[in-house]
């Protein structure tokens, strides 16, 4: 079996080894959603992972998430991710953007007044979403329309064009964590009576058709997929297994022949039967990491690729507090621990700062 430290070809891309850095949340945008010098200083850090996938980035500003989240709408903010994909190419690393839209999990606050869209009429709670003049109640969302679909699916298509031109090696698409994507595979958001909603199959269908169309656009070896069942989380549940085995596999079979570049899985119980079944489905590279809101420590990565639950693992907070991590991992040095409490504040305290093992070569602002 491989190592971590091992090589790996995904699709069109050429991995250096088989860390994939996860796409985290980290909130340092200003409102125009333009990548600054931070960001191009804090991902040509952690170039030395196999891949880095950056943060969630917005195909539109009326699908904003969160606060400090950056887009890949305007040529300003094209030009901001040119100079990170440089920044990490330049330290021989690969880069590739998450594209997210934040379905019902945001707010007017966020949107630019816009109200959320969705499946249906949803929210993901009935507290308070964080947003630009604080924290306001969450909002039902308005159902999708037909011509909603289609602008939305344009939206992503464009998205991964610019990022492609911006010089990433290619793009991951949430289907994840309870944003819009996920929120179509789930019989409890998406109650919709036209073809996308009902069966497994037709709430898998509007992942499908945008998959597709952003490989077509970009090609199937530049474009990757993020998937979380049962995560149940953002109100998005999925408490039957039976009707997540049939969703996800019409999902799965819907994409397969695409050859994309992997399928990425959050899932908690590593090596239970779901996610052997969905690699088994899948039958392409596979990444796999197991929480959300813990660390992925070194053993269970290990474990992960030299046992073959997963051709990559991704980790998270490990990579925060540590930009080093393969090399730490690598020599068996000590690592830094992760301060949850800068996770999401402005600046480079607990986001650049994290020091290296040993002194890093220069990453030069692009």
């Amino acid at each position: 079996m491989p190592t971590l430290f091992d090589p790996l070809t995904v699709g069109d891309l050429e991995l250096r080894n088989r860390v994939a850095m996860a796409p985290l949340t980290r909130s340092r945008a200003e409102e125009d959603g333009v990548p600054t010098d931070l960001h191009v200083e804090y991902y040509a850090q952690r170039a030395g992972a196999g891949l880095v996938v950056t943060e969630g980035v917005f195909p539109a500003f009326t699908n904003r998430a969160f606060v400090g989240q950056p887009g890949i709408v305007s040529d300003e903010q094209q030009a901001g991710w040119k100079r990170v994909a440089d920044a990490v190419h330049q330290h021989g690393g690969t880069i590739v953007m998450q594209i997210m839209h934040a379905g019902h999990v945001t707010h007017p606050g966020l949107t630019r007044g816009a109200q959320p869209e969705a499946p249906g009429a949803t929210k993901p709670h009935n507290g308070q979403i964080r947003t630009y003049d604080g924290k306001q109640d969450a909002v039902e969302a308005r159902a999708l329309t037909g011509e909603d679909l289609a602008r939305v699916k344009d939206e992503f298509v464009t998205a991964a064009r610019r990022a492609v031109d911006a010089g990433m090696d290619g793009v991951e698409l949430h289907n994840a964590n309870g944003y819009l994507l996920h929120e179509f595979l789930s019989p409890v958001t998406n109650q919709r009576t036209d073809e996308y909603g009902g069966s497994p199959e037709a709430r898998a269908k509007f992942g499908i058709e945008l998959v597709r169309a952003v490989a077509a656009e970009i090609g199937a070896g530049r474009t990757a997929l993020r998937i979380s069942p049962e995560h149940n989380i953002q109100g998005v549940p999925e408490t039957d297994r039976a009707d997540v085995l049939t969703t996800y596999g019409a999902l799965i079979e819907g994409i397969k022949d695409l050859g994309l570049a992997y399928l990425s899985v959050l899932y908690a119980d590593i090596d239970g039967d779901l996610v052997a079944e969905l690699r088994n489905r899948f039958g392409g590279a596979f990444f796999l990491n197991s929480g959300f809101g813990v660390t992925t420590g070194r053993a269970e990565a290990e474990h992960v690729v030299e046992d073959g639950v997963a051709d990559a693992v991704v980790v998270g907070r490990a990579l925060i507090a540590n930009p080093d991590l393969v090399t730490r991992w690598r020599d068996g040095l000590p690592e830094n621990e992760p301060n949850p409490k800068t996770f999401y504040t402005p600046g480079p305290r607990g986001y650049t700062d994290y020091p290296f093992a040993t002194e890093p070569a220069e990453v030069a602002s692009v």
